[in-house]
């Protein structure tokens, strides 16, 4: 059985027109198999395009997943940063994304030319670069870090160096206050979504949810509120839990809370109440919507894998110098839950 023919949205340029039904579901396994792909999502896609896929998580633990499956073809559900890392990762491999629109706010917050700026500003300093950063960014970059290992990586930076911390000023600040560096410069990018995650809003919800457990993301502008309502002593301290995407599958395992709040963007929750379906995930922003995550829809995957489309390259060089930053990310300490 064949799904149908597929059209393109005129109002956000979106591929639309098929339903995530059987027909849909049994071609697009048809053809990975066909071609030798293993299909990648992030925690952040839509639900169906998750529950499709081969493998499910964040962005660089896919990456490794790419660069260690024995597929020819890796098709990577997620935004373009994320499956040019997995290019860096495996420069044999062909890397598709189901929509090359599919980009990223903080990625593009900072680019090649601007980091190449500010380390002629700081000569001297060890430039540490979160992996949500294009493939030039990374080739520019000494160490590369994901949120969970951000604090590790600079902290194996002597003490006597300057640091040059990029793009998310969020994730900075978290890694500040823990190092308490003083010689740690942050670069003032930000994701749309997690800043617009906010510490009144997120207050509000803590207290009409005395009794849940609340997972930060590290990038969200709630962040600081968070670890000041837990210092006030209006949460416990024990309920504040900063966490990257892959550390909350795993803190969800753990807890023995009856309610979660999670302040992140809104796909993550499918993965949280699959690995614990007893606990009632809330989202502290229901809004925390990337439209770019949403980019890649049904029609959008059966497209790539049916036309090839749409193929990321990273050229050779830049790919090797990117690459040199993560496997030194990596022999810090694994990264753990990636961004």
């Amino acid at each position: 059985m064949v799904a149908t023919a597929y059209v393109e949205r005129t109002s956000d340029g979106a591929y639309d027109g098929i339903a995530p039904d059987a027909a849909w579901r049994d071609e697009v396994l048809e053809l990975a198999r066909k071609q030798d792909a293993v299909i990648l999502a992030h925690n952040y896609q839509l639900p169906e395009i998750q529950d499709i896929a081969h493998h499910t998580g964040d962005s660089l633990a896919l990456s490794r997943i790419a660069a260690a499956s024995d597929a020819s073809t890796i098709v990577f559900c997620g935004v373009h940063f994320m499956a040019e890392t997995a290019k860096i990762l495996a420069p044999h491999k062909t890397v598709l994304i189901p929509d090359e629109r599919a980009g990223c706010s903080l990625a593009d917050s900072i680019t090649g030319e601007q980091l190449r700026a500010w380390k002629a500003e700081h000569p001297g300093a060890v430039v540490v670069s979160y992996v949500n950063t294009t493939a030039e960014v990374k080739a520019e970059t000494d160490i590369c870090c994901t949120s969970s290992n951000a604090v590790d990586v600079v902290a194996s930076v002597p003490a006597d160096r300057e640091v040059l911390f990029l793009p998310d000023q969020f994730l900075g600040a978290h890694v500040k206050r823990e190092t308490g560096r003083e010689n740690l410069h942050i670069w003032a990018g930000e994701c749309h979504v997690h800043a617009g995650i906010n510490g009144p809003e997120l207050a509000e919800r803590a207290a009409a949810n005395p009794d849940a457990d609340l997972f930060i993301h590290p990038e969200c502008g709630c962040a600081t509120s968070a670890l000041y309502l837990a210092g006030e002593g209006t949460v416990p301290a024990e309920k504040v839990k900063i966490l990257s995407t892959g550390d909350m599958i795993t803190a969800a395992r753990a807890t023995s809370a009856k309610s979660v709040l999670v302040a992140t963007e809104i796909g993550m929750l499918h993965q949280l109440r699959r690995a614990a379906p007893e606990i009632d995930f809330r989202a502290v922003n229901d809004r925390a919507s990337c439209r770019y995550m949403k980019m890649i829809t049904p029609t959008a995957l059966l497209r790539c894998l049916r036309e090839g489309r749409d193929e990321v390259h990273v050229d050779l060089a830049t790919a090797e110098r990117a690459r040199g930053a993560v496997r030194r990310m990596i022999e810090i300490g694994q990264p753990g839950g990636g961004e």
